[in-house]
Formats: C-alpha cells, structure tokens, sequence
C-alpha cells in the first residue's frame, strides 16, 4: 500500500486508528462515568450500568465505530438498552420485578442486532436456567420470544438490514460436506482459542500503561499497523467487510484469506483489551467467515456457504461462548435450510473443543471467566 495521503493508504490508517484512540481516551478519562466498566469484563448478559454513564460509553462507542477498530456496537448497545429499560420500567411499573426488565431488553436488542430472535429468547432462557421457574418453557420463554421478534421486525422495517451474504445456493448435502464441516468448525473454534488464551496477557500488557490517553492511542497505533498489514478490509466491525468478500470469494487466494482472518482476530484481540467500547461478535463473524472462504479456495469441492458457515460457527462459539448465538447467526449469513442440520453436527466437536476452557471476558482482577 502507498504511504502517501489517501483512502486507506497506510498513513491514513495510522493516524486515523490513533486519532479514534486519542478521543475515546478523552471520552474514557473525562466524561462523567469514564464510559462504563472496563469492556474486557463485559459480555452480552450486560451488567446494569446507572443512566449517568450512558452518554459517555454511547459516544465513545459512536467514535470506536466510526474510527476503524475491530469491534462491534453490540455488548454497549445491550448495556444501554438494559439499564433504560430498567429505569423506565421501575417507574412506569414499580411492581414487576427488574430483572423482567433487563431479560426483555436484553432479548429485544439481541434479536435487533443479528435478526435472530430465537436465539435471543434461548440465550435468556440460558440465563434464567439457574432460577427455579414455574411452568413449561414455552411459559419462559415467550416473553423474550416476543421480544426479540418485535426487535428483529423493528430493524427490519425501519432499516431493511440483510445478513444472508447472498453466496451460492447450497442444495442437498453430501458425505463430504459432512466431513468439511467436521474440520472446519473445530478448525476455527481452536484458532479463536488461541485469541482467548492470549486475551487477559494482552490485557495486561495495556493495563501497565494505566491511563486512558497512553493505553488507547498506543492501541489505536498498534491496530492502524495491524490494519495496513492485513489491508482495509480488516477495519470496523467487519460486517460490510464480509460482504464484500463473500460478493467475489475468487478473488482471493486461500492464503491471503487465512491472513486476513488472523490480522482480524489480532485486532479483535487489541481492540478489546486496550479498552474501546465494543463487542466481539461481529468481528468474530468476519474471522469466521474468511476461513470458510480460505477452506473453500483451497479445496474447492467446500462450498462456500457451507465453509462460511461452519468457520462462523466454531470462531463465535470460541470467542462467545454463546452457542445459541453462534448457531443461529452462521444460519442466517447463508440462509440455507439445508446447512442447519450440518451446523448442529458441527457444533459438537467444536463445543466439545471449547466448553470448560477460559472464556474471551475477564472478571475485575483480570483472570478470565470459566
């Protein structure tokens, strides 16, 4: 890439990627509630932050999105939809408890987001399996059922967002489609681990340098090196990004995929621990997804549908730890009926592969979440 001045050329990229740092350390330092708690310690079960920290972490979170770094609106979106909804439920209706309020929320911003609201009421159903309700669990998992659909629907008239990535049709599955996906949903669940593992050392590495404005701005630095390594298509939260890959999955050798997908994940992994607000979905899609893309320019006998998929599945199911999410989003990119039942054969040696390891979110001492 050229270093002069101009679209995505490599100075563009660093000064951009560092200038993004610079003004969400200003944000994390100087606005009341410096943007929320550390965002390593948060995930998508979001904890209730007071309305006063709002502003700060939605307009740090409007700058992280803005600026390039690899994360997505996700965890603070849901973050702030939860403490609303809390604060105005307890005022409009005293009586109900809060944690409806939060569970509802919660369901409808997740079904907004990746259009997928059975995954969001099987999440919250996930969540409130350690509380000993009463009735079928139809019974409990109506209310976040209607929830998220009424989310979903909201985005999609408002918004006409669309995830199917419009690949090649897949029709009836084969002996080896079975095999690829197999391999590649493990495959990519162990390379997301190798970003878990990594996760709370990284951490701590910007935890040393203590202040806001040294740790972002050196973190927006390393991203903009990271991002003219691997090119623009690394940048933002990555769901544009795979779309354009997906449109001519050619294009590309399946090395220069593979190398895009673990610049990506190493972005992923800076961006998270030097602390932008943002989540780790999206970008976790884009790994995903260009791997299944590398699979099926390796071996062409993969359909690309079936590789984008699985690498989807096993990368979310790595970095989340949510299957329900991991399953139900690799289904909606492709919009195969067909592929569902691999997705869920696959999900089993790549949940074996990651259950009962650490997951990508640390407590406040810094140790990971099992």
């Amino acid at each position: 890439m050229p270093w002069g001045v101009g679209p995505y050329s490599v100075l563009w990229m660093l000064v951009m990627l560092t200038a993004t740092g610079v003004l969400v350390g200003l944000v994390v330092w100087k606005v009341p509630g410096h943007a929320g708690p550390d965002p390593a310690t948060m995930g998508l079960n979001a904890p209730v932050l007071p309305p006063a920290v709002l502003p700060g972490l939605l307009l740090a979170t409007a700058l992280m999105l803005a600026g390039g770094p690899s994360l997505g609106p996700e965890n603070p979106i849901i973050a702030a939809n939860v403490a609303l909804a809390l604060w105005l439920g307890r005022r409009l209706l005293p009586r109900m408890p809060g944690g409806l309020w939060a569970a509802l929320a919660e369901a409808a911003t997740i079904g907004a987001l990746f259009g997928t609201p059975v995954a969001a009421a099987l999440v919250i159903s996930e969540a409130l399996a350690g509380r000993q309700l009463k009735g079928l669990l139809w019974d409990n998992v109506f209310g976040p059922l209607v929830a998220a659909g009424a989310g979903a629907l909201t985005t999609t008239l408002v918004a006409q967002p669309s995830f199917d990535l419009h690949l090649p049709a897949f029709g009836r599955p084969g002996w080896g489609d079975l095999l690829a996906s197999l391999v590649i949903a493990p495959l990519a669940a162990a390379l997301g681990l190798c970003a878990v593992y990594a996760f709370p050392y990284v951490h701590g590495v910007f935890g040393r340098l203590r202040h806001p404005m040294v740790a972002l701005p050196v973190g927006g630095l390393v991203l903009g090196l990271l991002g003219a390594l691997g090119g623009h298509l690394t940048l933002f939260k990555g769901l544009d990004e795979v779309a354009e890959l997906a449109q001519h999955p050619d294009n590309w050798s399946a090395g220069e995929f593979v190398g895009m997908a673990v610049v990506k994940l190493a972005a992923l992994l800076v961006a998270s621990s030097c602390g932008f607000r943002g989540g780790r979905i999206f970008p976790g899609v884009f790994v995903g997804a260009a791997l299944g893309l590398g699979a099926h320019a390796l071996l062409p006998a993969v359909h690309p549908a079936l590789g984008v998929a699985m690498g989807v599945l096993g990368m979310l199911l790595a970095v989340t730890r949510q299957g329900w999410v991991s399953l139900f989003t690799a289904a909606v990119l492709v919009a195969s009926p067909a592929i569902i039942a691999l997705l869920c054969f696959a999900s089993l040696p790549a949940w074996l592969l990651v259950t009962g390891r650490p997951h990508m979110q640390l407590r406040t001492d810094g140790t990971p979440v099992r």
